[in-house]
């Protein structure tokens, strides 16, 4: 069993630094009033804010648009029982200002689904935690080297 002493807590700037590092997370949100999670895409962007693009017609866009959600992305290598999560909680938002389209457009993440009418929606890294659970070895004993 792990003993808590094997997790770290992370500080914002690390949890962004590791997020960079990750092409896939998921988007947790609420769907006909019951919590769903959804695999994306994503990149960060210059403020910090997680950037994802979607179809505008998307059933994730009518979920997420002007509503708070969670954002995590993790990595693990499960040989030694190390990695880390990083979660980011704030307001999503459809991106509407045509300038700031036209940027994402150039610099944003591109979708891996094909998709038609596409939209970039972003999450405001409102708060930001993260924790890395330390290689614990085998059966929570300590790695040996």
């Amino acid at each position: 069993m792990f003993q808590s002493d094997g997790f770290r807590a992370l500080d914002r700037q690390e949890c962004l630094r590791l997020l960079a590092k990750v092409p896939v997370g998921r988007v947790v949100y609420t769907r006909q009033a019951l919590p769903a999670v959804l695999p994306v895409n994503f990149s960060l962007d210059t403020d910090s804010s997680v950037l994802l693009c979607t179809s505008r017609d998307s059933d994730l866009v009518r979920a997420i648009d002007g509503v708070v959600v969670a954002f995590e992305a993790d990595d693990f290598q499960t040989g030694i029982r190390a990695g880390w999560s990083v979660v980011i909680t704030g307001r999503a938002a459809v991106v509407t200002d045509p300038a700031e389209h036209e940027r994402l457009l150039r610099d944003g993440p591109d979708s891996w689904m094909p998709m038609r009418d596409g939209v970039f929606v972003r999450i405001e890294a409102g708060m930001v935690s993260g924790r890395e659970l330390t290689g614990l070895g085998v059966r929570g004993t300590a790695p040996t080297t």
